[in-house]
C-alpha cells in the first residue's frame, strides 16, 4: 500500500476513533481482562498500518517527497498510539484528546495534500 493511500486510511481511522471517544462509556475495570484482548483485536490493525504508515512516511521525507521534519512523523506515530488507546479508555481529558487528533490530523492533511500533488 502506498503513502497516500496510508495516510487516507489512518485519517478515516481518526475520524471512527473520535466518535468512539465521543460516543462510548469508559470500561467500567480498566483491567477487565476481556476488555484488554478485545481492544487488542480491535487495535492491531491500525497500529500494523501506524508502523507501516512511519516507515513509508520517513522514507518520503529521506527523498524530499514531502516537506514534514522525521521529527513531524515520529510524534505523529507516538500521538496516534495515544489516541488508540484514549478512544477506547476513555481516560484523557476532552481538551487533551482533541489537541492530540488536531495534531495528528494536521501531519496528516499535510502529507495528504503533498502526495496529491506530486
Amino acid at each position: 500500500m502506498e503513502l497516500l493511500q496510508q495516510t487516507e486510511k489512518l485519517q478515516q481511522h481518526i475520524k471512527r476513533l473520535k466518535d468512539k471517544y465521543e460516543n462510548s462509556e469508559p470500561p467500567e475495570n480498566k483491567k477487565d481482562r476481556e476488555f484488554f484482548l478485545q481492544v487488542k483485536q480491535e487495535t492491531a490493525p491500525v497500529y500494523e498500518l501506524l508502523a507501516e504508515w512511519e516507515k513509508a512516511a520517513l522514507e518520503a521525507v529521506k527523498n524530499r517527497e514531502v516537506q514534514v521534519h522525521p521529527h513531524q512523523v515520529t510524534s505523529t506515530k507516538e500521538n496516534m498510539e495515544l489516541l488508540l488507546m484514549h478512544s477506547y479508555y476513555i481516560d484523557a481529558r476532552r481538551k487533551r484528546y482533541m489537541e492530540l487528533n488536531r495534531s495528528i490530523l494536521y501531519i496528516l492533511d499535510q502529507l495528504q495534500r503533498e502526495l496529491s500533488e506530486n
